[in-house]
């Protein structure tokens, strides 16, 4: 026997269907306006790197002629003020070291605070996160002075020194990840003789390849996007030892920035390129790593 649905019923079924669609619309619309938000300044970043105006163009949005000439210009005729081959060699050697030494650090501590315990474990933990809460940035005329006073300042050393200084602190994420492996494993590893450095390298690494990528990609985006601190350390003034963050913010100066804008736009897509072909690699591991650091199990 089948139950047919009365007047009422239907017209609350109906109207059900109504403020779903409804819903779904206005959902739509919104991250429709967030993507645009967010895509313009992107596509106008890369159309003006294309134009034949080497200034801003402030009568149009898309160039009026277009070219590869800033490219070829930035990439291969470097004058006093750009320097982009230089700056773009000087950022990836800091990323590539601080990238190996964060790393093995973050990944070192996270596992003392997961797998071992010990006197002041808890106490270590709960100081490490408010130190966190309080922004780098109120450190940095003490980082400065420290730095100068070991005649650290205007080299790769002390810029690394402090990228990869603090990354420790930077542990909770990947210590989620570690708290999932099952403490069985370990057990097991002790019980067939292995030590704790055994037990790391040869149990607990292998299995953590998504939280091990997620980690070097973070490492590597610090110095690759930074401005503050490589302003603050590399401050001699020539403009062969700054990064790319440095080299094209100089380009923005009142004097230049009718000349290089365009330079600028192109160096900034350039410097786009290697992290988003990165991301776009180890994508499935990035955010696998997330997902399994903020399981528990």
């Amino acid at each position: 026997m089948t139950h047919t649905p009365t007047l009422e019923t239907q017209k609350q079924l109906r109207a059900g269907r109504i403020r779903l669609t409804v819903g779904s619309i206005v959902r739509h619309l919104v991250l429709l306006i967030l993507a645009v938000v967010w895509l313009v300044p992107i596509l106008w970043l890369l159309v003006t790197s294309l134009s034949s105006y080497p200034g801003i163009n402030f009568r149009s949005f898309f160039p009026d002629e277009y070219t590869l000439q800033n490219y070829v210009n930035i990439l291969f005729h470097s004058d006093s003020v750009a320097q982009f081959p230089q700056w773009f060699m000087n950022t990836l050697i800091v990323a590539c070291f601080n990238c190996v030494i964060s790393t093995a650090f973050v990944v070192m501590v996270a596992y003392a605070m997961s797998c071992c315990r010990f006197k002041s474990r808890r106490l270590l933990q709960n100081l490490s996160v408010t130190v966190n809460l309080f922004p780098g940035v109120l450190a940095m005329i003490a980082v400065y002075f420290v730095l100068r006073y070991l005649n650290l300042t205007n080299s790769y050393a002390g810029l690394i020194m402090v990228y990869a200084g603090s990354s420790g602190l930077g542990y909770l994420i990947c210590k989620g990840f570690f708290d999932t492996v099952p403490v069985s494993l370990r057990e097991a590893a002790k019980l067939d003789g292995a030590s704790e450095a055994q037990t790391f390298f040869h149990v607990i690494l292998p299995m953590s390849k998504p939280i091990l990528v997620y980690t070097v990609i973070s490492s590597f985006m610090v110095p690759w996007t930074d401005f503050v601190m490589a302003k603050m350390i590399l401050n001699s003034g020539i403009s062969t030892d700054w990064t790319v963050a440095i080299g094209l913010y100089n380009m923005l100066s009142r004097t230049l920035i009718n000349n290089y804008f365009a330079l600028f736009c192109a160096g900034s897509v350039l410097v786009s390129i290697p992290i988003s072909v990165l991301f776009i690699i180890m994508q499935r591991f990035y955010v696998s790593g997330i997902t399994s650091g903020a399981d528990k199990g």
